[in-house]
């Protein structure tokens, strides 16, 4: 069983008997403050507002880039890609992850500017749970996040990256990439605690809300 929390912008902490993954630390300037937390593995997808490694208290291990890694009984692959749809020439390499835990698998777009290929595609299928950005604004547009979470089927979608009260401000929000799918918002859930025989073969949206310093005080 894991449990996903998402902290805001492109970070989550997904926990699981052997170890406990936090992806992109989020950095304050986003509005969203993570304060201290435990990881024995962190990845970086490249996008500068996430890689706040203060926010992680030692020891941990970091995965900075493509490649396949092994650590803790978790398996993370990570794959090249861009932050915008001009090969990295304006906002540089973006670096997706698919972290395999207590299970599940689970991919992580980070701050992906473009379309995935069909090479690309393909090292997301089967994919339990998909993290995708959907707030547009140097990103994804609402239509290309539908569009790549439809291709790609996940059987449960997280977004991520997107305008709520206290962060991303300058972002869409989730109702207009909910408009896109197609699909009504679900009401929005603290954390996600799930192993693979919860999820079904029809795609579920899941909504979260984040966990910040700014909701705790």
């Amino acid at each position: 069983m894991a449990e996903i929390r998402w902290h805001g912008h492109t970070c989550f902490r997904i926990k699981g008997k052997e170890a406990t993954i936090v992806t992109d630390p989020v950095d304050r300037s986003t509005g969203y403050g993570m304060g201290k937390h435990n990881a024995d593995i962190v990845t970086i997808s490249g996008d500068p507002l996430g890689k706040n490694l203060n926010a992680i208290r030692p020891e941990f291990r970091t995965i900075e880039g493509p490649g396949e890694y092994e650590m803790h009984d978790v398996f993370v692959t990570g794959a090249r890609s861009y932050q915008d749809n001009k090969n990295g020439s304006e906002l540089g390499y973006n670096t997706t992850y698919i972290v395999e835990v207590e299970g599940l698998k689970i991919g992580h777009l980070g701050n992906i500017g473009h379309t995935l290929t069909e090479a690309q595609s393909e090292s997301f299928e089967d994919v339990d749970i998909l993290l995708a950005p959907i707030g547009g604004e140097q990103g994804l547009t609402y239509e290309m996040a539908a569009d790549l979470v439809t291709s790609l089927a996940p059987r449960l979608v997280i977004p991520m990256r997107y305008a709520t009260e206290i962060g991303d401000r300058s972002l869409g929000d989730v109702q207009e990439f909910c408009k896109k799918l197609g699909v009504e918002i679900p009401e929005p859930e603290d954390k996600l605690t799930i192993k693979s025989s919860d999820l079904s073969e029809t795609m579920r949206l899941v909504v979260l809300n984040p966990d910040s310093e700014a909701v705790r005080r």
